[in-house]
């Protein structure tokens, strides 16, 4: 996943070819990388492969130990498009967890051009801050 998947949650009853329906299904389920926005305004991202039930879970406080715990009611604003490994989810779930607001907000608008300019200027504010520690 070069620049993550795509928004918006993906019609779970879309047509299939015949193709599909003659050929065996791997023994693997699609998962989504997903985002909340918490009472506190912050973001919670993970990843499951029901994202609707695991928002329930969140929103039910289900886990006390969950981050979302004390920041309820949340709010489901983005969701990935499936993939069907959970390693895939994971590393897409793990890499957006290390991402600044600003850049999951590009991520929600789909604007990726947006993440590689805030890239491109979070790398030069840390080779600047470095430059200015080292003397």
């Amino acid at each position: 996943m070069k620049h993550g998947p795509s928004t918006a949650l993906v019609a779970e009853n879309a047509p299939r070819s015949a193709q599909e329906e003659v050929t065996p299904k791997r023994n693997l389920m699609p998962y989504r990388v997903y985002i909340l926005l918490c009472s506190d305004g912050s973001y919670y991202t993970g990843s499951a492969a029901d994202v609707e039930k695991r928002v329930c879970e969140h929103q039910d406080g289900v886990m006390q130990t969950s981050n979302t715990y004390t920041r309820r009611p949340v709010k489901l604003i983005w969701a990935s498009e499936e993939v069907e490994r959970y390693s895939d989810a994971l590393r897409f779930e793990r890499q957006v967890k290390g991402w600044s607001r600003v850049k999951k907000e590009a991520l929600m608008r789909n604007e990726f051009n947006a993440i590689h300019e805030i890239v491109k200027i979070e790398r030069r504010q840390r080779e600047k801050n470095k430059k200015r520690n080292s003397r």
